[in-house]
């Protein structure tokens, strides 16, 4: 690809691998003008190539990284293995979050999603040398499933030409895996460190192995590669949530100074993890040269992401008897704290002195759950291909085959309640009565007391009380889940390039793309639960509440909920789960099946013609699509059926870009493209839900067309001497046929049956609505003090990177409103100030996005839903004891900052949890 192959003037192959004190990176664009020769690390020649031997792996890792920027062809954004290495960036997430306009959605405080430029997650694409790749959650690409271990390099292909897949708005993330022939001979290095996470007194664990030798012989060069990495955390969380909603039967009007309408916390509850996540990975290359005008090389990596948690979720179902809210619409006729009406629970109602953040409801459920999971996401991506020169003529070829599978099984869910309420508020004595403060929006509070009832049915708050199993309970079911989703891949690629003299020096390069893509989801379930469950518990010793399945391991955080705990005992909730094996079986959930295939031709040409100010290049890429989705649908009164449906389209993606050197060491990029997001594969299923009654349907949308984008990018680039870099940019995106949630007509005869036409019924789904735009402003600055210094004197060893981006973007839902992009933040930035010199290195980074819109509310959410800004602090230092030898200590998340999302306005929290700080050591080893 050209964002990391050039020539040299000469002609030949140039390949720069940096020999720090970790493994090596592979570069092979030409050698930047403009740069001082006395900045450039030791050098020697071996046989046309150019080796690289360094003692600042930060600083000649940056200046590798800038090369291969510059020398691109397209706005791209470059991380080169040793810049991933000096930072506690374990996935692929994190390490490319430190690249200007690049900001990260978390889980469990682990970097997961990208949004690349403010766009939605699934706007970015992935791919494993130049081949795209389909996450196992689909078009949402999940990078935290892909060690940063793998990559000797990371391209962020912000600007696509037509030589690449057009199924991006946003850009691509291209994982550049390592070769044999980065190396010289024979080559290993390793890392092996361990340390602590900070809440719960946890470890953290993490290694990594490349072993890599290339051979002359009589048939030409060879080289074979293997690597594996692997990590662990063992963590707990401390967690709040809560759930709200507008109540319809508040109808009181508004207090002075109170605006409306009210929204109260319907559900208040906290789930505590105890949990183990690994990312690990192996790969392999085999890479053969007979001549210096042909390659041959066969690689696979196979990579891991794997979350086992048990989960501790205490609720207070609140809103569990809203439709005993007085719907009175007159004013309170007293004022402060007045007892409920008469078999209510004061839920929703001011007159009791309750406010949607203060107060007191009674006799309500107070349940619990208990859940292990065992995730894992696997990619298996395996590559055959072929690289070849004849003359003026270069011909490539790639043949791969992935295979992504996504594990959602859990092995239990237990579920426990409180009492019903009765009749009249008969059980309400057997339930919780609870005082809510929920004013502070970090720190939600709840106290618990017995319910006390008066003969006239009306509930009071009894003696304090400090833990769920004080409460009467019992289990109500116990729920197995094996979940599978498999994606099966398969891609044919042929590209030519050809040198000519048309307009002067021209290359002018086609080929063509088989995609085909087939993924299915398939469940099935066990419930236990009833009579015959509980007599079995109960002949097994086993007792029906919560005291059943307690352990004796004490809660690990530091949150404090308003009431105490003991986690559950896996070994014990396990017991239960093998109760509910002897009473139930698993049976297919045929409402949650589907496959979805995808089947893309593609073609493209496009021309780059150099002239002596730089460069253009233009030209058009066409994809003609076609996918076919099969999944059950339940009429009423009939049979479940498989419905399968069809569509086909084809896009057309024109582009154009011009690179101008307005000096050896500045450069002016503008880029007009196109591209389309395609809507993920749950989307196009045919799965419905119909009801003839209502004349409803809801499912997916097999109809729904793809997002599509024109985009614009300037960028002005000013390469300083010895590495330093400075740039400021543009961006513009026009997009049309923006998805979101929406009701319409279904407007097809596929589901029609038993004399009845259901293609004018009302379709819930996810439907194409109006337009909108992203743009905004992106800087970056890379120096060191060394670039302006005279003498080599330890003052010149202090540098820093930084970036900032801005983002601005708007879409027109389907019922007319405008709402951002979800996760367009304002603002994204990072600075990350470091120190090397004499073998020692120091870094710290900190990054900070705000808040940003992650999905559409209404009523029964409180409003939209955002997540509230985050800032990430990390620092690593390194010291190289020999030349092959080094020490490292990281510490990620100083700041220990919350992952928090809101409902509406700040102040109505929906999540809160924090992580803990980490703290890593180790070793490094290279040779």
């Amino acid at each position: 690809m050209n964002t990391v192959t050039g020539r040299s003037r000469a002609g030949s192959r140039v390949r720069f691998a940096l020999l720090g004190s970790i493994a090596a990176v592979a570069l092979v664009p030409s050698v930047a003008q403009g740069q001082d020769a006395q900045a450039q690390p030791e050098a020697e020649s071996t046989e046309g190539d150019i080796i690289v031997r360094g003692s600042r792996p930060i600083a000649e890792s940056e200046i590798s990284a800038l090369r291969a920027q510059k020398e691109s062809d397209s706005l791209v954004s470059v991380l080169a293995s040793d810049s991933i290495g000096r930072l506690p960036d374990q996935n692929i997430a994190q390490a490319v979050s430190r690249l200007p306009g690049i900001g990260v959605q978390r889980d469990q405080g682990q970097a997961r999603y990208i949004n690349l430029r403010g766009a939605p997650l699934n706007w970015t694409t992935l791919s494993f040398d130049g081949i795209f790749v389909i996450s196992p959650e689909g078009r949402d690409a999940r990078f935290d499933s892909i060690p940063s271990a793998l990559a000797s390099q990371v391209v962020v292909q912000k600007a696509v030409t037509p030589d690449l897949n057009g199924e991006t708005i946003a850009g691509n993330v291209n994982i550049v895996t390592r070769s044999p022939f980065d190396y010289r001979g024979f080559h290993v290095a390793g890392k092996a460190g361990m340390g602590r996470v900070a809440l719960g007194g946890r470890g953290e664990y993490e290694a990594s192995l490349v072993l890599s030798n290339r051979w002359e012989t009589s048939i030409g060069d060879i080289g074979v590669l293997v690597s594996g990495s692997y990590y662990q955390r063992d963590m707990v969380t401390d967690n709040f949530e809560i759930d709200w909603e507008e109540v319809d039967r508040d109808l009181r009007p508004l207090a002075a100074g109170e605006t409306g309408p009210r929204v109260w916390a319907r559900e208040i509850e906290n789930k505590f993890y105890r949990l183990t996540r690994k990312n690990y990975s192996g790969s392999a290359k085999v890479e053969w040269r007979p001549d210096s005008q042909n390659k041959l090389f066969l690689s696979s990596v196979y990579t891991v992401f794997a979350d086992n948690e048990l989960r501790d979720n205490y609720r207070i179902d609140a809103d569990d008897q809203q439709s005993r809210v007085p719907n009175s619409t007159a004013a309170c006729t007293n004022t402060g704290v007045q007892p409920p009406a008469a078999f209510t629970t004061g839920y929703a109602d001011v007159c009791t002195g309750n406010t949607p953040f203060l107060g007191t409801v009674y006799g309500v459920d107070f349940d619990a759950r208990f859940r292990k999971t065992d995730y894992s996401q696997t990619v298996f991506t395996n590559t055959l291909g072929g690289d070849h020169e004849f003359g003026d003529w270069t011909i490539k070829w790639r043949g791969n085959y992935t295979r992504s599978e996504d594990d959602r099984s859990q092995p239990y869910l237990l579920t426990y309640q409180s009492p019903s309420f009765g009749t009249n508020g008969v059980g309400g004595v057997n339930r919780v009565t609870a005082d809510y403060d929920l004013r502070d929006p970090g720190n939600s509070q709840v106290r618990l007391f017995r319910t006390l009832r008066s003969p006239a049915g009306v509930f009071s708050r009894g003696a304090a009380v400090n833990a769920y199993q004080d409460f009467p309970n019992s289990i109500s079911s116990a729920v197995s889940l094996i979940a599978l989703d498999v994606t099966d891949a398969y891609t044919g690629k042929l590209d030519f390039a050809v040198n000519t003299t048309v307009f002067g020096d021209t290359t002018f390069r086609f080929g063509a793309q088989y995609d085909n893509r087939t993924k299915e989801r398939n469940e099935l379930q066990l419930t236990g639960s009833g009579t015959a469950f509980n007599n079995a518990l109960t002949a097994a010793g086993i007792a029906l509440d919560i005291n059943g399945i307690l352990g004796d391991d004490p809660f690990k955080g530091k949150i404090r909920p308003g009431y105490t705990l003991t986690h559950f005992s896996d070994d014990r909730a396990s017991a239960v789960l093998a109760q509910a094996l002897r009473t139930a079986t698993f049976a297919p959930v045929t409402a949650n099946f589907y496959n979805v295939g995808e089947e893309i031709w593609a073609g493209y040409a496009m021309g780059t013609t150099r002239f002596d100010w730089g460069n253009m290049v233009y030209g058009a890429r066409i994809e003609h699509i076609r996918n076919d989705g099969s999944a059950f649908v339940t009429l009423p009164g009939q049979a479940t059926s498989l419905v399968s449906i069809g569509t086909s389209q084809t896009l057309v993606f024109p582009s154009a870009h011009l690179n101008w050197d307005v000096r050896d060491d500045m450069k002016v990029r503008l880029s007009f493209n196109t591209g389309a997001a395609r809507a993920d594969y749950d989307v196009l299923r045919p799965s419905f839900t119909v009801n003839d009654a209502n004349e409803t349907i809801s499912g997916g949308n097999p109809f729904a067309e793809p997002e599509k984008a024109m985009g614009a990018d300037l960028y002005w680039e000013w390469y300083i001497r010895q590495g330093g870099f400075v740039s400021l940019g543009l961006f513009y995106k026009d997009v049309r046929d923006v998805l979101f949630d929406d009701s319409r007509v279904f407007g097809s005869d596929a589901l029609n049956s038993g004399g009845i036409n259901r293609s004018q019924y009302i379709l819930n789904t996810i439907v194409n609505g109006g337009d909108g735009y992203i743009y905004g402003a992106e800087a970056a600055l890379a120096l060191q003090l060394g670039n302006f210094l005279a003498d080599d004197s330890w003052i010149g060893g202090f540098g820093i990177q930084a970036n900032i981006t801005y983002n601005k973007s708007q879409a027109t839902t389907p019922d007319g409103r405008k709402v951002r992009f979800p996760g367009t933040s304002k603002f994204v930035y990072n600075i990350g100030p470091y120190y090397e010199k004499y073998g020692f290195s120091a870094r710290l980074s900190y990054q900070r996005r705000t808040s940003w819109f992650s999905e559409i509310g209404g009523e029964d959410t409180g409003g939209d839903l955002f997540w509230a800004t985050d800032d990430e602090l990390d620092a690593s230092a390194r010291y190289s004891v020999t030349k092959n030898f080094e020490v490292y200590f990281d510490a990620s998340n100083l700041l220990n900052g919350p992952g928090r999302r809101f409902a509406g306005i700040s102040q109505r929290t929906l999540e809160r949890e924090t992580f803990g700080r980490r703290y890593t050591g180790g070793i490094r080893l290279t040779f």
